[in-house]
């Protein structure tokens, strides 16, 4: 069987991202949020997702290179045929200007020919509504403006307009420009604009990565999911989503095909924990502020997620598209916000205790850190003996998770130091009774027989979530406990391949198919906890294998094959490689490291 690539790369400014692949085309770009209908989404619907690209007209094979400028999220992508070879530089804009980031919704194209005389052929038929309305095209001197959306979107380029709207071919022997506006468009000069912009978005990256305090293991593939990282955070608001798009398959067929354009209450503390880690604190204290907002509308409990503007709401639908590679539904909205998710309190609690315990970060009381703990330490004690849909969001079982009770500990113990940072006696205590409340609740989780924790309390199943038992110093990594455990999870989750399983009991859906790399990485992460460093780093290595041609992940791996399925690129994996990276390098640091 093939191994099965998603041959794309990732481009964005913090305002909007989209997806171009080797062929110049760009498969998926919502406008005017993340969350958005896309504008182009032939990635599940060839017929309805629309067209922006520059192909080559040459009959016969072409050769495509795709590469990022080093160290910045500007994308190229090199054709080459039998008449010549081009580049199209793909970017978004983003700088400092006026004391703020410019990040207006634009997409810029730098088409340069570099040898011979390619000729080529530029399409650009963006959609609404899913590809369900097609807009109409109105031509001025200069531009074409697509009508039909709240707001115009206009295509300004040097390139002769009767090309591109009647889709002829051209030589391309001088560089041309394209840039794309929804909303405010571009009223300056093309050549000169487009070229400051693409000098000044170059600069940026290049300081932001500069500012990235890492060490020196695999550098390159943590810069470059610290970078992936940053384009999934919705500045505006501060929200981080899972990942750019929706509806790519868990594993063919399967019909797990969710919407991960949004913000996951679950994964707070690991995310803006790889941001701690990569010493960005811009980012966490942005993602903050969107938290700490969703906290006050907060009535009886928190959601599992929440839309990029705090939205409570996201209702789930079904579209009529194709689905990518013919694989449906296609979803938008996640219905997971109906569920209830209990770890999601100590998330919250261990996610924020930065800014309550590090010198680095000043005056939290602006943001009423009583308030909030409190909030969450009651919701942990109301939960306590509720059961759950767990972190894998399961539709309709809910168990007892040893996952939830390790973050009902975790949460409380974070309290348990804010307390103390505030000098509140009374929190302290709250915090601390519910830390012994909750490690008993683990503990029934507990199998003495096989000498393992699993998922849930009278559950036989075990799941790799219960890594975190290690990870976040529940167990001692130094205690035959913890290595038995490690060990039964390694033996019935783990593949050959070094990959793992959330877990291998059915759900609602079936067995799973395919390994969830965060898991994979958790299992570094341990690996290095218990001292296995050598190993830790052998399986980070195999890891990354798993990337494609940029060094983006994808949510999922077939074992078999080595394919990359599920929603990418995936912030959460990105988050993992980050984490786990460090965590190996702390132990290489070490003086008595051998």
């Amino acid at each position: 069987m093939a191994k099965h690539t998603y041959d794309m790369g990732l481009i964005g400014n913090c305002a909007f991202l989209a997806l171009i692949r080797r062929d110049t085309s760009v498969a998926w770009m919502c406008w005017p949020r993340f969350d958005s209908s896309f504008v182009f989404g032939d990635l599940l619907d060839t017929d309805k997702g629309g067209e922006y690209s520059v192909l080559p007209v040459t009959a016969g094979e072409y050769h495509s290179r795709q590469y990022y400028l080093q160290n910045t999220n500007v994308l190229c992508t090199e054709i080459e045929t039998a008449e010549g070879r081009y580049r199209v530089t793909d970017f978004a804009p983003r700088f400092p200007q006026y004391e703020r980031y410019y990040k207006p919704l634009m997409l810029i194209r730098k088409l340069e020919p570099l040898a011979g005389s390619p000729r080529v052929r530029v399409r650009c038929n963006p959609v609404g509504h899913y590809g369900e309305t097609q807009l109409n095209r109105r031509r001025s001197s200069n531009h074409i403006a697509f009508l039909g959306l709240d707001e115009e979107i206009r295509l300004t380029t040097d390139i002769p307009l009767t090309y591109i709207l009647e889709g002829e071919d051209f030589v391309l022997n001088e560089p041309r420009y394209l840039v794309l506006t929804y909303g405010a468009p571009l009223e300056a000069s093309l050549e000169s604009t487009a070229e400051r912009f693409l000098r000044s978005t170059i600069e940026y990256w290049r300081k932001w990565v500069k500012s990235t305090s890492i060490s020196n293991f695999h550098q390159e593939a943590v810069i470059r999911s610290a970078l992936a990282l940053k384009l999934h955070q919705y500045e505006d608001t501060g929200a981080i989503i899972a990942a750019s798009t929706t509806s790519l398959p868990e594993a063919p067929g399967s019909t797990r095909n969710w919407d991960y354009r949004y913000c996951w209450m679950r994964d707070t503390y690991y995310t803006l924990t790889s941001f701690n880690n990569i010493g960005h604190f811009e980012e966490m204290e942005r993602y903050f502020h969107y938290i700490a907002n969703i906290s006050t509308k907060v009535k009886d409990k928190y959601q599992p997620l929440y839309g990029i503007s705090g939205a409570s709401e996201l209702t789930e639908q079904e579209l009529p598209l194709a689905g990518y590679l013919g694989n449906q539904p296609v979803r938008i909205g996640n219905d997971a916000y109906t569920h209830i998710q209990n770890d999601v309190y100590g998330q919250v609690l261990v996610a924020l205790l930065p800014l309550y315990v590090d010198c680095r970060f000043i005056d939290p009381e602006r943001t009423n850190p009583t308030r909030l703990v409190y909030e969450a330490l009651h919701r942990i004690e109301a939960t306590m003996d509720q059961p759950d849909a767990g972190l894998w969001e399961f539709r309709h079982i809910a168990q007892y998770h040893c996952y939830t009770y390790l973050f009902h500990w975790a949460g409380s113990n974070a309290a348990r130091k804010v307390a103390k940072a505030l000098g509140n006696a009374d929190m302290e205590a709250l915090a601390t009774e519910l830390m012994h409340k909750a490690a008993a609740r683990i503990e029934q989780c507990y199998d003495a027989e096989r000498g393992v924790y699993t998922n849930a309390i009278g559950s036989p199943h075990l799941d790799a979530s219960t890594l975190q038992l290690i990870m976040m110093g529940y167990l001692d990594p130094n205690s035959e406990r913890t290595h038995k455990h490690l060990r039964a999870l390694e033996a019935e989750l783990m593949t050959p391949e070094g990959l793992f399983y959330r877990y291998r009991h059915p759900d609602d859906f079936g067995t799973p198919e395919t390994t969830f790399l965060i898991c994979s990485f958790w299992y570094v992460e341990t690996l290095a906890c218990v001292g296995r460093t050598q190993d830790a780093i052998r399986e980070f290595e195999k890891l990354i294998t798993y990337s494609n041609h940029l060094g983006l992940l994808s949510e999922d791996v077939d074992a078999r094959t080595g394919s990359q399925w599920g929603n990418f690129p995936q912030a959460y994996s990105h988050v993992g490689l980050v984490n786990a990276a460090y965590r190996i390098a702390k132990k290489l640091d070490q003086p008595n490291f051998l």
